[in-house]
This record gives C-alpha cells, structure tokens and sequence, in this order.
C-alpha cells in the first residue's frame, strides 16, 4: 500500500470517527438534558444516583466537546496548516473517551486510572501539535524564522504544559461557578475531600501531562535531527 492509499484510508477513518462523535455527543447532550429536568439536587444516600451537578456537568462537556471537535479544522483553515488525518483521528478518540465514555458513561469512577491515561494521551497529542505549529512555522517560506531543533522542542513542552494548566484552571472555575465536581474534589458517594487529598486530582494531571508533553518533545527532537540530518546527507551528495 503506497503513501496515497493511506491517507486516503485514513481520512476516511477521520471521517467515520467524526460522525461517530458528532452523534454521540449529542445523544449525550439530548440525554443529560433530560435527566438534568428530574435529577434531585442532593445524593441521598445512594452512590449510584446522579444529581442535578452530575447531569450539569455532562451537559457541559457535551457542549464543550461539540465546539472543539472542529478546532483543528478550524486552525488548519485559519493557518493554512497542515494537521495528518492521523492526528484527527486520535482527536476524535480523544474526545469519545473523555466526554462520552468518561463522563456520560461514568468512566472516570468505573475504570482504574481513566483520567490518567486520557491526560497522557492528550499531553502526548498537545506536544504533537505544538511541534507540528512551530515546525511549520520555521520550515514556511512566508517567515524568516529559523528555530533549532532543541528549541522547537522545548516550545512544544511548554505549549502542551500550557494547555494542561489552563485545563485545569478551566476545570477550577467551572467547580466554583456551577457547583460541578470536574476536579474530584468529591468521592462517587459524595464525600469531599479535604487538604492534601483535595489537591492529588489536580496535581497528578498536572505531572502527567509533563511527563506526556516531555516525551513528545523527546520524539519530535530525534525526528527533527534525523530529517535535519538526511537533508544534510542530500545536500552533500547534490
């Protein structure tokens, strides 16, 4: 199979992934709306019962995962850059397994370790996509910037970071203002958690996604030398 044949398979991949989530999404969003008509405003007693914050918070990131499945077409239009169908595809899946896996089907509490592998992943995809904005910036014809390696790779660390914190930040705001519990400051049953234990939630997001964004700016590194290195053979060779 040649090079055209799998972007092809690939975009068509994108494609069915994306009406996948598209629908998926908004049965979420139609059923979290429903329930949050007759949800009661307190648990009583029961860890399995749902209130109106549970649904609120499922309304919300229906919502929110609506919008921002079409933010890197919406870069790629803006910025005339170039995003691989493959990084489409690993969004939407992205997006499927945090929002309606993990929130409207309560992933978060029902799978070990849930939260943890989706910020890897996504600190694995934001260092990708930083590395991707600033190498076409430094290897465009329209700019006269031209970046080392190392430091391409340390804006991709620091941009993917970025992004975590204001995740977070985001997740902090939306606890205050809506009464959700998008930081797990709350047990399944309720219980809140106090000090040290409030804040593991938080900060263990936060470590992961360093350690997800360090390793994507590793790999972009080696892969920028080697590029940089084969031309460099080609050039000596012509």
């Amino acid at each position: 199979m040649n090079r055209t044949e799998n972007v092809k398979d690939l975009s068509k991949l994108h494609r069915i992934f994306a009406i996948i989530l598209f629908l998926s999404l908004l049965a979420g969003l139609i059923f979290s709306t429903v329930q949050l008509i007759g949800a009661p405003l307190e648990n009583n007693g029961d860890e399995a019962q749902r209130t109106k914050s549970d649904y609120t918070l499922m309304v919300v990131e229906c919502i929110a995962g609506l919008l921002v499945m079409m933010l890197p077409s919406v870069l790629e239009r803006r910025l005339s850059l170039h995003i691989p169908h493959l990084m489409y595809v690993l969004y939407d899946v992205f997006l499927y397994c945090a929002v309606f896996l993990g929130e409207v089907h309560d992933f978060y509490y029902r799978v070990p370790h849930w939260d943890s592998i989706l910020h890897f992943f996504s600190g694995l995809m934001l260092g990708t996509l930083g590395f991707i904005l600033v190498d076409f910036l430094n290897r465009s014809n329209k700019t006269k910037v031209t970046l080392s390696p190392a430091f391409v790779s340390i804006f991709a660390f620091c941009f993917a970071l970025a992004v975590g914190s204001i995740w977070e930040i985001y997740e902090y705001t939306m606890d205050g203002v809506m009464g959700l519990n998008m930081q797990k400051y709350l047990l399944a049953d309720k219980t809140v958690l106090i000090g040290r234990d409030a804040l593991q939630d938080t900060m263990k997001d936060i470590i992961i996604d360093a350690a997800a964004s360090l390793l994507a700016a590793v790999m972009g590194y080696l892969s920028i030398k080697k590029r940089s290195n084969m031309q460099s053979s080609s050039d000596v060779r012509d």
